[in-house]
C-alpha cells in the first residue's frame, strides 16, 4: 500500500480545510514565540544565572542519572524525542496520542513506578533536559507505519484541525482568530504570536513556574472563558499534534521564558 509522506497527509488536510490559506501563510513564516520577547526577556532567556528554567533542567540532569541511564544512557541518546512528539501508541488494543510528558510517566510505569501528574515537578524537569538537548532539532511528528495506524493518526489530525478551528467560550473565539488573523497585534499586555509550539515547556512569570503545552492550551480555554478539559484530555493532544503539523520543519528553541 502506497504511503503517504508528511507534506502529503498535510496538504490533503488543509484543501479540505477553510483554514488553508491562513495556516499555509503562517507556516511559511513559521516565526517562533521566543521572537515576540520584550528585550528584557529575552536577555534573561539568554543568561543562563537570571534564566529559573536552568533550575529544572539542573533537577532533570540528577533524576536522569538515578532513574534513567540504565535504559537510555545520556539524554543526548533521545535528542530527537521532543520533537517527534506526540505520536500514536497502541497499548492493550487500543490507540492514543502521547505527548512527551505523557511518555515520561509510561517510562515510569514501564520500570515499575508510580505515574505522575502531567506539571508534576519531576515530569517538567525531565521534559526540560530533554527539550533544551533537543534545542535545533527540526519538529517532525510522523503517522505510525502501518495502515490502520495511519488512518487513526490522521483522524486525530483532523480534529486537531477542527478545534483549532471552532469558536468556543463566552467570546467566541476559536484559535485561528488569534494565532493566524491577529500575529503581531497587542492583546493586553502580550504581542501575539502565530503560536508555533517549538519553545515548550515554558517558565510563565505570571506562574512563577515552568509549565507543558498541555497547561498553555488550557489557559487559553480560560482566556476565552470557555470549559476547560481536563489536564491529558484527547482534545488536548490533538490541538498539540494539528499545532506541531503546522510547525513542521521548525527547530525547537525550549525551553522558554514568557511573560
Amino acid at each position: 500500500m502506497h504511503r503517504l509522506t508528511r507534506s502529503q497527509w498535510l496538504r490533503a488536510l488543509l484543501l479540505c480545510s477553510s483554514l488553508a490559506a491562513p495556516v499555509l501563510a503562517h507556516a511559511q513564516a513559521l516565526l517562533s514565540g521566543n521572537q515576540f520577547l520584550t528585550p528584557q526577556l529575552q536577555a534573561m532567556q539568554q543568561d543562563a544565572d537570571a534564566n529559573p528554567v536552568t533550575l529544572w533542567i539542573e533537577k532533570g540532569q540528577t533524576l536522569w542519572s538515578n532513574s534513567c541511564q540504565s535504559c537510555h544512557n545520556t539524554p543526548e541518546s533521545l535528542r530527537a524525542a521532543a520533537a517527534h512528539h506526540p505520536r500514536l501508541v497502541t497499548r492493550e488494543g487500543s490507540a492514543r496520542l502521547v505527548n512527551l510528558e505523557d511518555q515520561i510517566n509510561l517510562c515510569r510505569q514501564r520500570a515499575g513506578q508510580s505515574p505522575k501528574g502531567v506539571e508534576d515537578g519531576d515530569t517538567l524537569s525531565l521534559s526540560a533536559l530533554l527539550h533544551s538537548v533537543g534545542k535545533g532539532q527540526a519538529i517532525h511528528v510522523q503517522a505510525p507505519a502501518d495502515a490502520l495506524g495511519q488512518q487513526r493518526w490522521q483522524a486525530e489530525l483532523a480534529q486537531g484541525a477542527q478545534l483549532y478551528a471552532t469558536r468556543i467560550g463566552r467570546l467566541n473565539l476559536a484559535c485561528v482568530h488569534c494565532h493566524d488573523g491577529k500575529v503581531g497585534a497587542n492583546l493586553r499586555a502580550e504581542v501575539v504570536s502565530p503560536g508555533h509550539p517549538s519553545g515548550f515547556p515554558i517558565y510563565r512569570l505570571n506562574w512563577q513556574n515552568l509549565g507543558s503545552i498541555d497547561r498553555r492550551l488550557r489557559a487559553c480555554y480560560s482566556g476565552v472563558q470557555a470549559t476547560l478539559p481536563a489536564s491529558g484530555s484527547p482534545a488536548l493532544r490533538q490541538l498539540e499534534l494539528y499545532l506541531k503539523v503546522r510547525a513542521e520543519g521548525m527547530p525547537l528553541d525550549g525551553p522558554s521564558i514568557r511573560r
